[in-house]
């Protein structure tokens, strides 16, 4: 008897409880008005998160603190990885290189959406194409991988490679735009384009947050419903149409679209690489990590495995693979993914196989006394572009696609037609700002006016002054008067370094590495717009929330 009355108290405690919580549901904690409710305004409100899930392809990388830079002697004496203490927010991570296939998808969705046969989008198809003449040698046989590497089936696992630091930024970009169209496809929000003949497939997350009636050419009857409202149908009001548009349109505030797309910071994938956690005893790091995986030795202890290399990289002049028989990293050239055991964190091919760009400007120093929160160098502030109606400007609808020609001759548009136009934030934005004061922050500390030792000229004068660095400048484009044809004239004057705001970050050693560059911590640079038979990339997008929602016990407390 007693415990029926035990049940029957628990039972009904929860049904007041269920009801007090339903009664709140939705509404304002601090003045009761509903949201998602036309009868209260129809405003916005989404509380209810309970953590993102993983993207196709990529792990989840718990921050944290870590020491960024080098832990072996520096043989090369760059000084370029001074150790420094720092915090990493947490985020997701590819869980490999960028792969062939996955880029060649890429490739062929630019060419079906901007087709290089119309004269307003020549450009668009080759600025994305990888360069397959990276293999070629002066003194090598290595035709049959310029003319196989990136389309044939039989390397379609494997890193691409031939994308300079700017096209792997741009398939971010995109990448970002056709997750989120997926998504929408997937959860009913708009039509399958796809199967559309007469449909162009073009997709922007951000003009679809801000323009959507733009999309598409403008045929709002792809979008079948959008985020349900509470709002009763009157008595006598006539059924909507089973194919008409319901409910409201989606905003950020909803949390449906996914975040966007990027190239790891330098720090995030030094972070990442080091896989620290596996180091962890409570609160202290045992040791310091040299690679990817724990121990000092880039060889197998494994029974079953022994002698077997842990990463593909050149082991000797001569020697990339071993001896036939006996191939001790299984590949001369870039490996497919997954072919090595993956780090602490899930990560393959954090050290070896091949190199990866980073986000980063380069600079020889990582700044001892810049911010430890999240470190990256390379900031450019922008905002949308506001016509005088009050709305967004679209590239190629009310302004021309510009485009750049960049000191290899490539011309490669500064963004996509049917994309809300950005410029760069004014002084009057920054005005009265604290944390930031201009747009462009990649020379900031090192580079721009109050770091050099013309610190008392004014921004105009300055910029006549010669570069820190002293690297080549940006080339001209220039008519030849009796032929009519653009020739590139190209800064001949010898020059220093190629140090500038043009110049990235990458990081890991490759398979045509030798040893010394397989630890996380070394830094190599390269100008944006050039390109190598050894670098990739890979992705990364920011998690939302807490550090982690992973269950933990208290810590420095005793209960």
């Amino acid at each position: 008897m007693k415990n029926i009355f035990k049940i029957t108290l628990v039972a009904l405690i929860t049904v007041l409880l269920a009801n007090c919580n339903r009664s709140t549901t939705g509404k304002s904690r601090l003045t009761g008005l509903s949201f998602n409710n036309p009868k209260d305004g129809n405003y916005i409100g989404n509380s209810s998160f309970d953590g993102q899930e993983s993207p196709l392809g990529m792990v989840s990388i718990e921050g944290g603190t870590f020491t960024m830079g080098q832990v072996q002697d520096d043989v090369m004496f760059d000084w370029n990885t001074t150790p420094k203490k720092i915090h990493v927010r947490s985020f997701f991570m590819d869980e490999t290189e960028v792969t062939n296939a996955e880029y060649f998808l890429y490739v062929q969705y630019m060419k079906d959406v901007f087709p290089p046969s119309q004269e307003e989008y020549k450009h668009i198809y080759n600025a994305v194409l990888p360069d397959t003449l990276v293999w070629r040698k002066s003194l090598g046989n290595t035709d049959i991988l310029s003319e196989n590497y990136f389309r044939h089936p039989a390397y379609a696992n494997y890193p691409v490679v031939g994308v300079t630091w700017t096209q792997a930024n741009q398939y971010c970009k995109w990448r970002t735009n056709a997750v989120n169209l997926k998504k929408l496809i997937d959860r009913g929000f708009i039509k399958n384009i796809f199967e559309s003949d007469s449909i162009r497939n073009f997709f922007d997350t951000d003009r679809f947050l801000s323009d959507s009636d733009g999309l598409f050419e403008g045929d709002s009857t792809i979008y079948k419903r959008g985020v349900k409202t509470r709002v009763a149908r009157s008595k006598g009001d006539p059924k909507p149409d089973r194919n008409a548009f319901q409910g409201r349109k989606i905003t950020q505030a909803d949390g449906i679209l996914q975040q966007k797309f990027r190239l790891p910071t330098e720090a995030e994938w030094e972070y990442a690489a080091k896989a620290i956690i596996e180091n962890r005893e409570y609160n202290n790091i045992r040791g310091r990590k040299k690679y990817a995986w724990d121990g000092k030795y880039t060889r197998e202890s494994q029974k079953r495995h022994r002698g077997n290399q842990l990463a593909n990289f050149k082991q000797g002049r001569g020697d990339y693979s071993g001896l036939a028989g006996w191939s001790s990293d299984g590949s001369d050239i870039p490996i497919r993914i997954k072919a090595y055991p993956p780090n602490a964190f899930g990560l393959y091919d954090m050290s070896g196989n091949v190199a990866e760009w980073v986000a980063d400007v380069y600079r020889p120093i990582i700044d001892n006394e810049a911010n430890d929160f999240n470190y990256f160098r390379g900031n450019l502030f922008t905002k949308k572009l506001i016509d005088q109606e009050g709305k967004v400007v679209i590239v190629g609808n009310d302004v021309a696609v510009e485009y750049d020609t960049l000191p290899n001759g490539s011309v490669v548009p500064k963004q996509l037609p049917g994309s809300i136009k950005y410029v760069p934030i004014t002084k009057s934005d920054a005005a009265f700002r604290t944390n930031f004061s201009k747009s462009e922050n990649a020379d900031i500390g090192d580079g721009d006016l109050n770091s050099s030792r013309f610190f008392e000229d004014d921004s105009d004068r300055f910029a006549s002054r010669p570069s820190m660095y002293n690297s080549p400048k940006q080339p001209r484009i220039k008519r030849d008067s009796i032929t009519g044809r653009d020739i590139l004239n190209i800064d001949a004057k010898k020059r220093r370094t190629l140090i500038s705001n043009q110049t990235r970050v990458y990081k890991g050693g490759s398979w045509a590495d030798r040893e010394y560059w397989l630890d996380p911590a070394q830094r190599r640079y390269l100008p944006e717009y050039m390109a190598t038979n050894y670098i990739g990339f890979r992705c990364v997008t920011d998690q939302l929330g807490p550090m982690t929602y992973k269950k933990r016990k208290a810590r420095g407390t005793r209960r």
